[in-house]
């Protein structure tokens, strides 16, 4: 990785952070916000929330040629010596389940929201958050109209933008279960712009229509303020969708985000009323957390696996692992090094992650390289993927008996 000036790294943080606080706003709406876009015969050559593109761009999607979801798996696995063992994978052949995934904010283009052109930057976060779900499920990813971090101190980034984006993430989803699910259950897995993307169409489409919520294996919502009643597993995004507390449990949400100390009380994430809630502070609402290692609480050892390809762009700078080891497998995991558990104060709930390794180890450690404002928010899925994609294999098995 090229090295940085600390003023030059300053100006990139401050960027990336400042855009992500206005989309984590504009994408995370109230509950309350539901209505679907209206249907046209054809989309219209100016972006509006009405303009649902006539047939959804796959960035991912079974024999789709140079599929990102199903690349390369081999892991180098770093033990606790530094020593390396490598791990195969592979894409399952015939998985009883299909997962549904919608990417975080990614794109460098101009304007308030992406183009429906698949981008190095798409491609790349699917590969990082999406590729090793395959081994368990068929995963289905749309290109939607995102917004983007040119929004940025404009007008443009308002309702018209957001809804554009959500309604190219609702035609996929309802193009999905025309021509492909055909009954199989499903898992949804969204970060940060994507989770707000899909807390909405799980309140707006799922959780009020028994067809669909027979199909729902889990929500995987990371990065993202989920709500529940406080002190309940639902009640507030969602009526019928309520937390996972056990592997076999389905039809249930995982939402967590990570920080490596307590919030301070104005964090991004954890907390209603925050820039990424989109709803005001109450006494009545509560952030969920669900720790994917240990769903009923306490704490889990975590299994982060970190793709060895940075991403493109200043996102790949900021990912929070300050070296990844130096490896030629696709991926790089390591093993009893972090453990998590939910921590709560009194604004606040989040997944603590603590650095467990023992003396002399010289693992690369993450960072919280946005502020604490952000916690390991870039990190969130990576962190955790091995116990995430864990979960869902055995969520599948409990769906299909």
């Amino acid at each position: 990785m090229a090295t940085m000036t600390s003023r030059g790294r300053r100006c990139i943080l401050a960027a990336v952070a400042l855009s992500l606080i206005t989309l984590l706003a504009l994408s995370c709406g109230d509950s309350s916000d539901t209505d679907s876009p209206s249907e046209t015969a054809e989309p219209s050559a100016v972006a509006s929330p009405s303009a649902a593109p006539s047939k959804t761009v796959w960035l991912c999607r079974p024999g789709l040629a140079d599929n990102p979801c199903e690349s390369d798996l081999t892991a180098t696995v770093i033990s606790t010596d530094g020593s390396g063992t490598v791990e195969e994978a592979t894409p399952a052949e015939d998985p009883p389940i299909d997962c549904f995934y919608v990417y975080p904010t990614v794109s460098g283009q101009p304007g308030p929201n992406a183009t429906l052109e698949v981008q190095p930057e798409e491609t790349a976060v699917a590969v990082h958050q999406a590729a090793r779900f395959s081994e368990v499920c068929k995963v289905y990813a749309p290109i939607y109209r995102q917004l983007t971090l040119s929004t940025i101190g404009t007008e443009q980034g308002g309702t018209e933008a957001r809804d554009l984006a959500y309604g190219d993430v609702l035609s996929a989803w309802q193009d999905y279960l025309a021509n492909y699910n055909e009954g199989r259950g499903i898992v949804l897995i969204g970060h940060s712009q994507g989770t707000g993307m899909l807390t909405r169409l799980i309140a707006s489409e799922i959780d009020t229509d028994s067809d669909q919520l027979s199909l729902l294996v889990s929500a995987l919502l990371i990065g993202g303020n989920v709500t529940v009643a406080k002190g309940e597993d639902a009640g507030g995004d969602f009526q019928n969708v309520p937390a996972c507390r056990s592997a076999d449990q389905t039809g249930c949400v995982v939402a967590y985000s990570t920080y490596l100390e307590p919030p301070p009380p104005d964090a991004i994430f954890g907390r209603v009323g925050g820039p990424g809630s989109g709803l005001q502070p109450s006494g009545d609402l509560e952030v969920l957390c669900v720790n994917p290692a240990a769903l009923s609480g306490g704490t889990g050892p975590l299994e982060p696996y970190f793709s060895s390809s940075p991403l493109p762009g200043a996102l790949g700078q900021l990912v929070g692992l300050e070296r990844v080891a130096a490896v030629s497998t696709a991926w790089v995991a390591f093993p009893e090094l972090y453990t998590g558990h939910c921590e709560s104060n009194e604004y606040a709930n989040w997944l603590q992650i603590d650095t467990v390794g023992t003396p002399g180890d010289e693992r690369p450690v993450v960072t919280q390289t946005l502020g604490p404002l952000w916690g390991l928010h870039l990190a969130d899925v990576s962190i955790a993927l091995g116990n995430l994609v864990d979960l869902v294999r055995q969520q599948a098995e409990a769906f299909s008996q």
